[in-house]
């Protein structure tokens, strides 16, 4: 299977982002890739609750989602929309989800995924977040089959909790799909160690398409994020690195590469109970 992964720097604008993203879609596809994956909050990047409660949908009414489904189904792949943020109705406090959709060749929606790990962090003054007071987090972890291996998914943050990734290896996922949009500081000091860290561990694929560069917003407040969209194989060499531009990255996928790197390391069967300290 060839997979593309997106860079892209997408504004608050869900309209223009659908627009980058079809065309970027079209292009991967007639380059003979059959796997296409976004990055992180493909739909709007905002610092705005206010505007994202304007321009954001639930999901049975979000119109970019029905329109790349579309898109899916037109060039025949399969699509990672590495996550849309949608409003729920279900939350107390009125947050959204952040959502990632894995949608057919046929257009459908076969797995969705809530990011489960809330980005609170004051890495610096100038590089401090909140999540959880515009995101509800997801209680569930979420593997999908497809014909040319099972997926685990996951987002961001989630890159930092090696168990959930382990847990998605051992309920038999073969590619973990970590889309992103790492802050600049983090993403030079832990984005490449993590995502090796992750694939050596669990003998996966780790397939992480990332947002890049100032995103401009209709409030003024912009925001930065790293790039560096990554694809590391199961023994832990990085096989495509995007670097800081947009642009597509392109990777053939080799299922055989799972089972050598775990036949050679077989460390996902070799769990021990232990006392806590």
């Amino acid at each position: 299977m060839r997979a593309a992964l997106l860079q892209i720097t997408s504004s608050d604008s869900p309209v223009e982002n659908l627009a980058l993203l079809q065309r970027l879609i079209g292009e991967a596809a007639a380059n003979g890739a059959g796997f296409v994956l976004t990055p992180e909050v493909s739909n709007c990047v905002s610092l705005s609750r206010t505007h994202q409660q304007s321009v954001l949908h639930l999901e049975a009414e979000d119109p970019s989602l029905a329109a790349l489904r579309d898109c899916a189904a037109k060039h025949g792949i399969w699509l990672s929309l590495g996550s849309f943020g949608v409003k729920t109705g279900d939350d107390a406090n009125g947050r959204f989800a952040n959502r990632q959709f894995l949608i057919s060749p046929q257009g459908e929606v076969v797995a969705r995924y809530d990011k489960i790990h809330m980005f609170d962090v004051a890495v610096t003054p100038e590089e401090t977040f909140r999540e959880s007071d515009g995101y509800r987090p997801g209680n569930r972890a979420v593997i999908a089959k497809t014909p040319f291996g099972t997926l685990g998914l996951t987002i961001c943050y989630d890159l930092r909790f090696p168990h959930l990734h382990r847990a998605l290896a051992k309920a038999g996922a073969e590619i973990l799909i970590a889309p992103a949009a790492f802050s600049p500081v983090t993403g030079a000091a832990h984005w490449h160690a993590l995502l090796q860290a992750r694939a050596i561990e669990t003998g996966c694929y780790v397939l992480a398409a990332a947002q890049t560069g100032l995103h401009k917003t209709s409030r003024g407040a912009q925001r930065k994020t790293y790039g560096h969209s990554l694809v590391v194989d199961p023994w832990g060499a990085i096989l495509s690195d995007a670097g800081r531009e947009p642009g597509i990255s392109y990777v053939d996928l080799d299922r055989d590469k799972v089972a050598q790197a775990r036949r050679r390391i077989p460390a996902l069967t070799h769990d021990r109970e232990f006392d806590s300290p």
